[in-house]
């Protein structure tokens, strides 16, 4: 682990999506990510989560929220945006054990 890297576990946070309030546990560095996009984006937090939880909830086999939130920073992070990122889309390396 490379120096100053500090690895925490997950948080549990609530946030209203629709009017309800949930819970979702992420690890700090996806809270932060998720501020930063919020902010950028011009929206509160939970807007923005509102709107990925309303994408996660179209696909055919949605996977739960704390999954597809840190799905939508991953595909962010990689400059995707909206587009899917399918699991073919990553060759593996071969000198990675799995």
């Amino acid at each position: 682990m490379a120096e100053g890297q500090d690895f925490s576990p997950p948080v549990k946070r609530s946030v209203t999506i629709a009017g309800h309030e949930t819970s979702v546990a992420l690890e700090p560095m996806f809270w932060a990510a998720l501020e930063r996009a919020a902010l950028e984006s011009g929206q509160p937090l939970n807007a923005l989560i509102a709107r990925i939880d309303a994408e996660r909830i179209e696909g055919a086999r949605p996977p739960n929220l704390a999954s597809m939130l840190r799905q939508w920073l991953f595909r962010q992070a990689l400059g995707s945006g909206d587009d899917r990122v399918g699991e073919g889309s990553f060759a593996m390396r071969s000198d990675v054990e799995p």
